[in-house]
């Protein structure tokens, strides 16, 4: 499995059957939309993949706008940590509010073999939307609500509710990390609308995100001038 290689979009899924749910037993059909994007960079320019390739054969790091179609074509797997970016907004005006996020972790295996290729191409400055941090490697992960920063100035830790509308849209930032699996996981997102309540499934279009740790294995970084990658100091 390869980690994620493009953004995806919010829909309802409902269970599958073998007939058709009477109205009452309908899910609740979610008032908001949302995107996901699993191939953000730490301040737009750290990141590790692991890639199951020498360095001769992996091309030079892509420009982070580029990140996805890059990953896919190397099979790479996150390295130490995902970070999913998501943005979600109301489909009225009409305020929705988001009641709780949590982590649901589906599979634990030994890393993935590799070599851990660094993206770091010097960083430019901190922009941080709400963010929430996981420790995969917890038997119950949690997200948390951390405390961040935009360009040096810090930004308290809010933690849920949150209220968004079509005219007051959110992003929520997600960094899950691990230093002892190849974790595979999701999240689930709560909301609340008019008297009505629901859950949405955040993942990879249907499959659950990747993270695998990168303690020991062989590190390296590319060096723009001579045009190869080199061992990570």
């Amino acid at each position: 499995a390869s980690a994620t290689p493009r953004t995806t979009s919010g829909v309802s899924h409902p269970p599958g059957g073998t007939s058709a749910p009477t109205r009452d037993e309908r899910p609740a059909v979610p008032p908001l939309t949302w995107t996901v994007d699993s191939q953000a960079w730490e301040l737009g320019c750290g990141h590790d993949y692991v890639i199951v390739k020498p360095p001769s054969q992996v091309p030079p790091p892509p420009a982070p706008q580029d990140a996805a179609p890059w990953a896919a074509t190397q099979s790479a797997v996150h390295g130490g940590k995902t970070l999913v970016r998501l943005s979600t907004q109301g489909l009225s005006d009409t305020a929705v509010v988001l009641e709780a996020l949590r982590v649901r972790v589906v599979g634990r295996t030994a890393p993935a073999e590799g070599n851990a290729y660094a993206m770091d191409q010097g960083c430019g400055g901190s922009i941080t939307p709400r963010h929430f941090a996981v420790d995969l490697d917890k038997n119950r992960p949690i997200a948390r609500a951390v405390a961040g920063n935009d360009a040096g100035s810090p930004i308290p830790a809010v933690r849920m509710p949150y209220r968004v509308s079509a005219k007051d849209p959110e992003v929520l930032l997600v960094a899950a990390e691990t230093g002892s699996c190849d974790c595979r996981w999701y999240l689930e997102l709560d909301w609340s609308s008019q008297g009505r309540q629901g859950t949405v499934r955040i993942d990879d279009d249907g499959r659950p995100f990747r993270t695998s740790a990168i303690e020991g294995l062989p590190r390296y970084t590319y060096n723009t001038l001579g045009r190869r990658w080199e061992p990570y100091d």
